[in-house]
C-alpha cells in the first residue's frame, strides 16, 4: 500500500467534486492537504481531516498569478513547500466560435492552462531541492480529441497535455515526475446541467443519463472522483516513478473508438 506521510499535497479547486474527491485519496494514504477552491471550505477541510493529517485551505483565484504566488508562499510557510501538485482547477463554456465572449476564452484560458503553468514554475524548485516530487495535470479526453461548441476548453487542455509533456522531459533525470491524467465523463454539476436539459425537453431521468453516456462513453458508466484519486495516488508511487510526460485516459474506451 502506498503511503504518502510525510508528504504535502495541494489540489487546486478541491474544495468539491473531482478535486475533493482526489484530496481524499491523498489523505487516506497519509499525505497533508492543502485545498484550494471557491466552495465550502469548512465542510472540504472537516472530511478530509477525518483521515487525521493536517489540513489547510487557501482561497487563492487560480486565474491570478500573484495570488498563486500567495498559495505557494502559504504552502511552504505552514507546510514547509508542497511535494505533491494537483492542477485540476478549471471550468467551461459553451459556444460557437464566432460567438464564444472573448471573456469567457481568457477566463478558460487563464484558469484552465496558465494556472497549471504558474502553479509548475513555482512548485518546481522546491521539489527539485527535495529530491522529490510529483507534478499531476487533471486534462481530460479533450485534450486528445475535439467536441463541437467547446473552444477555449478544448484549446486549454490540449496546451495542459503539451505542457505536461515539455516538464516530463525537463524533469526526467530527477525524481521529480510530471504526468496528466485525461478523464471522460464524470458526473459533476456541469454534467449533471446537461442531464437535466434532457430532463427538461422530456426524457426519462435514466434514460436521459444513459443517452449522454452512449454518444461518448462505451461503459455507460461515469468515472468517479475517487478513481481519478487512485490513480494520482498510483502516480506517485515508485510503481509510477518511470510514467513520465504521459496522457493517461481514465474514460471508459472513449478514445479507444
Amino acid at each position: 500500500m502506498t503511503t504518502l506521510s510525510g508528504k504535502t499535497a495541494l489540489v487546486t479547486g478541491s474544495t468539491s467534486g473531482i478535486g475533493l474527491g482526489i484530496a481524499l485519496v491523498l489523505a487516506k494514504a497519509g499525505a497533508k492537504l492543502i485545498l484550494n477552491g471557491f466552495g465550502d471550505a469548512s465542510k472540504a477541510i472537516a472530511e478530509v481531516a477525518q483521515f487525521g493529517g493536517q489540513v489547510g485551505h487557501h482561497p487563492a483565484d487560480v486565474s491570478d498569478p500573484a495570488q498563486i504566488a500567495e498559495m505557494f508562499a502559504y504552502a511552504e510557510r505552514e507546510f514547509g513547500g508542497v511535494d505533491i501538485l494537483v492542477n485540476n482547477a478549471g471550468i467551461q463554456h459553451v459556444a460557437a466560435v464566432e460567438e464564444f465572449p472573448v471573456e469567457r476564452w481568457d477566463s478558460i484560458i487563464a484558469i484552465n492552462l496558465s494556472s497549471v503553468f504558474h502553479s509548475t514554475r513555482l512548485g518546481l524548485p522546491g521539489m527539485r531541492a527535495k529530491g522529490w516530487g510529483r507534478i499531476v495535470n487533471i486534462a481530460s479526453v479533450h485534450g486528445q480529441v475535439d467536441s463541437v461548441g467547446k473552444a477555449a476548453y478544448v484549446a486549454a487542455k490540449h496546451g495542459v497535455i503539451g505542457l505536461t509533456k515539455v516538464v516530463g522531459l525537463e524533469t526526467a533525470t530527477s525524481n521529480v515526475t510530471c504526468n496528466a491524467i485525461c478523464p471522460g465523463w464524470v458526473l459533476t454539476p456541469l454534467v449533471q446541467k446537461q442531464i437535466d436539459d434532457r430532463v427538461a425537453a422530456g426524457t426519462d431521468p435514466q434514460q436521459a443519463q444513459h443517452d449522454l453516456l452512449a454518444e461518448k462513453q462505451p461503459s455507460l458508466a461515469f468515472v468517479t472522483p475517487s478513481q481519478l484519486g487512485e490513480l494520482v495516488l498510483f502516480l506517485c508511487s515508485e510503481a509510477g516513478a518511470q510514467v513520465r510526460g504521459a496522457a493517461w485516459n481514465i474514460d471508459g474506451g472513449w478514445l479507444a473508438q
